[in-house]
């Protein structure tokens, strides 16, 4: 597993990171173990949220780190302030609801990154670095950042944060994936920096190397090998049909028969490709994924070790037909 930095956090965080939605569906146990596999991937970034599950995806995940002792070698990135019917929730009051909610219900006395789950553009970014630094501050969290913030609200904010002497954005998570998303998965809420026209977002954390954690990094399951241009219509579950909706393109087809090719070679899977491509490209990106077997766990650990030159990336992205 390789390992980076994140401003803010004093331990080390792995390339490849792990959501929490699964857990709180069944037995406790096998949610252990489906952690525990994913730690002995070399996995020790956790993805989670205010939302999720009710609350239980906190409860279980802090269970879980305090039953096997590893509150100070794992980092949690947790998100509030999700809409709510026509709530919009993206103020401080929220933000400090919902932190103090996640607070209480992992048992921790802080989070080691808090994000915004979503944004509301018509809210000063002001208030909310300020909220963000009194929690700093009181050692509530270590750093913070935005889900589905745009490139241009996370610069606003972080301008705010230097003109006014405070702690910044340590990351952000939008979508990003070998696969380009061609639709939004969650009806016009998210964001991606995936295609064409979002190459001034992805040049843009190119040259800050802001922190990524994006998330859907194998976009769906579209690199699991389900998925092919001749059974897109045979599939019923909603989750699937997300897929096809969102990235079942000709084009993505191609970036996934080129993935294959190389996993071939490789000695991988075409989704151990997809996500070192992500890893190992030009941006600073720790990609979540979200193993549900703990064989899944093993499989995308071993994604940030499968090294891939600058001409495999382009030539696996269709930007070039040499490598």
């Amino acid at each position: 597993m390789l390992y980076g930095e994140i401003p803010g956090l004093d331990k080390r965080v792995s390339r490849i990171g792990q959501g929490t939605m699964m857990l709180g569906r069944s037995d406790p146990a096998k949610d252990f173990e489906l952690l525990d596999a994913v730690y002995a991937a070399g996995v020790n970034l956790f993805d989670s949220a205010h939302g999720y599950g009710g609350g239980k995806c906190d409860v279980v995940f802090g269970q879980w780190v305090r039953d096997r002792g590893l509150r100070e070698e794992v980092v949690l990135l947790d998100k509030g302030c999700h809409p709510h019917g026509q709530q919009r929730r993206v103020t401080p009051e929220d933000l400090t609801a919902d932190l103090n909610d996640c607070l209480e219900r992992l048992g921790f006395d802080h989070v080691d990154i808090f994000a915004l789950h979503r944004d509301d553009e018509s809210v000063p970014v002001g208030p909310i670095v300020e909220c963000f630094n009194e929690h700093l501050a009181a050692g509530r969290i270590r750093a913070m950042g935005g889900s589905n913030w745009t490139h241009r609200r996370t610069e606003e904010a972080n301008e705010y944060a230097e003109a006014h002497g405070l702690v910044g954005f340590a990351v952000s998570s939008p979508h990003y994936s070998l696969a380009e998303c061609i639709d939004d998965p969650w009806g016009g809420t998210s964001v991606t920096i995936t295609g064409e026209a979002n190459r001034d977002a992805r040049e843009w954390y190119r040259a800050t190397q802001l922190a990524l954690v994006p998330w859907s990094a194998l976009s769906g399951g579209f690199f699991s090998g389900r998925f092919r241009r001749d059974n897109l219509d045979t599939f019923t579950d909603s989750a699937d049909k997300r897929c096809v909706r969102c990235y079942c393109s000709e084009d993505n087809f191609r970036r996934l028969d080129r993935a294959k090719q190389l996993a071939d070679e490789k000695g991988a899977t075409p989704a151990q490709i997809a996500l070192a491509y992500v890893v190992h490209g030009e941006l600073n990106c720790f990609p979540l994924t979200a193993a549900w077997t703990p064989a899944e766990a093993a499989d995308n650990g071993k994604g940030a070790d499968t090294p891939l030159s600058p001409a495999e990336i382009a030539w696996l992205d269709l930007r070039s037909d040499q490598r």
